[in-house]
């Protein structure tokens, strides 16, 4: 026998353990038996020693028949939290979560600079005021995980923001330099799909997301698995080229998808044809909802873009589901199935294409689930749409 085996089952054992703990929220030794086949002694010794860690606590069920009450088995949420942040243009969020996955509170921050060495300090003082907020939990702080709109290789340096202009940024290295806490960095894309499969499609293990907003970007998932790529920049789909001969990307190609389907393209050409600086959402909205052809002509000529990309990643892809977060596509009515009218290709082969309903929050929402999966080593989590706060 190779040494260590007996560490590397147990190690194994505690993490089954603790995933079907987090997956039934309350569950019994015996149905924890029972669904992984474990034997009693095995999960007597585990329990003892995550209760022992405080990482999870027993509630007596109340019951109407006669015998024992069952002792049931939950996360102990407030053992410890985690920080999730979006770091976007002009504003950032920040969400606190207990280790049952519960939204504790969220916060937005704006600011007024795209100067790193700025950002950096804004991050480390909030940073550092959640983590003397929250010490006096029994793990305190136990993980955060930046969002960042731009490319992240795999050894989580900032490889480009487009909108803060920042190239090659070693973050969380600057950020660990401040404060004695663990730090990821990750891909918006990535998080908002990771939030998807966490909260609305668990039972998804090949997924596709697909994030509009100033520029295009996606998550992939494939059997249960973020994809990143050999070096972490997959997902950047917003590059892929539809229009040869057409408009110049800063990328220094023509034609990217981006420069005809990305929402900002919208506000643009909506802004110029009316004449209406400051466009929002809510103004969109309202044009629409009084039929105004221009408005009408341009989301539909978006949408149109919106599919021929949708086509290319599909058939590369072959996606169980298919998410679209778009605030844009949300206030334009039928879009779904507008676009799926529009992919009338008979190679393109998918389960479901649905608007996300998680919006602007996946990204942070994604940040918080993962921090927790990495903090308990498990393979994947589950958490309620009930449990995030609106």
């Amino acid at each position: 026998m190779v040494i260590g085996d007996g560490a590397y089952i147990k190690k194994i054992n505690r993490s089954l353990i603790l995933q079907k703990i987090i997956e039934h929220e309350f569950i019994s030794r015996a149905e924890i038996a029972k669904i992984t086949g474990l034997n009693k002694a095995t999960i007597s010794v585990q329990v003892a020693d995550l209760l022992n860690e405080k990482l999870v606590q027993e509630t007596q069920q109340e019951h109407n028949t006669v015998g024992r009450r069952p002792i049931m088995l939950s996360i102990n949420g407030n053992a410890g939290y985690v920080l999730g942040i979006d770091l976007d243009f002009k504003e950032i969020k920040f969400q606190i979560a207990d280790l049952q996955g519960n939204i504790v509170e969220v916060n937005t921050m704006a600011i007024h600079t795209e100067v790193y060495e700025e950002v950096l300090y804004i991050l480390v003082e909030e940073i550092r005021n959640y983590k003397e907020k929250y010490s006096t939990s029994h793990y305190g702080l136990v993980q955060t995980i930046i969002g960042v709109h731009g490319t992240v290789n795999n050894d989580e340096w900032v490889q480009f923001i487009p909108r803060l202009q920042w190239s090659n940024k070693d973050l969380k290295s600057d950020i660990e330099r401040e404060i004695d806490i663990d730090i990821s960095i990750e891909n918006t894309a990535n998080l908002s799909i990771f939030a998807e499969r966490v909260y609305k499609y668990p039972d998804s293990d090949n997924m596709l997301g697909i994030v509009l907003g100033s520029g295009i970007g996606a998550g992939i998932i494939n059997d249960g698995k973020l994809v990143k790529g050999h070096d972490g920049y997959a997902g950047e789909i917003g590059h892929m080229i539809i229009s040869p001969f057409g408009q110049e990307c800063s990328c220094g190609n023509s034609g990217c998808w981006e420069l005809y389907a990305a929402e900002s393209v919208v506000f643009s050409q909506l802004m110029e044809k009316l004449d209406r600086p400051n466009l929002n959402y809510h103004d969109i909205k309202q044009l629409l909802a009084a039929e105004d052809p221009e408005t009408y002509d341009v989301m539909k000529n978006f949408i149109s873009y919106i599919s021929i990309g949708l086509n290319n990643m599909i058939n590369s892809y072959n996606p169980e589901t298919l998410i679209i977060n778009s605030e844009l596509l949300k206030v334009y009515p039928n879009a779904i199935e507008e676009i799926v009218a529009n992919l009338k290709s008979s190679v393109s082969v998918y389960g479901q294409i649905a608007l996300s309903d998680l919006g602007k929050d996946a990204s942070v929402l994604g940040a918080s689930a993962l921090a927790i999966q990495n903090f308990f080593e498990v393979k994947e989590v589950v958490f309620s749409r009930e449990e995030v706060i609106a």
